[in-house]
């Protein structure tokens, strides 16, 4: 039995993903890749895979030492060099805040 609503392409918008998915997945993989890193080289008092996007990573207890080895472990993850002048505590307050500084760093290497 066939169903015909004048819609013919109907199967094929529905197979093909928006582009918002795509960029959700990208953050999706960023940020998970930024706990891995969190875990790794940040020493936090909770484990990083429990920690909101947006939560205090100061609070949750990076120190300045750790935030140094957090820098350099993005950097080379993520194949950027972050300039001094994003280099503040703001940066690393949390990983929505990490994740917006690297696609900055990514789009503007790729515009280049």
């Amino acid at each position: 039995m066939r169903c015909d609503n004048g819609h013919k392409n109907d199967h094929v918008r529905s197979m093909s993903a928006p582009s918002e998915n795509v960029e959700q997945l990208g953050d999706h993989i960023m940020k998970n890749a930024l706990r891995r890193i969190l875990s790794e080289s940040a020493r936090l008092d909770v484990p990083a895979q429990t920690l909101a996007d947006d939560a205090d990573l100061y609070a949750a207890g990076l120190s300045s030492l750790a935030t140094v080895h957090l820098m350099l472990a993005i950097e080379d993850e993520f194949g950027i060099e972050i300039p001094d002048r994003l280099l503040t505590r703001r940066l690393f307050s949390s990983i929505d805040s990490m994740a917006a500084a690297i696609t900055e760093l990514q789009q503007a290497k790729a515009a280049a």
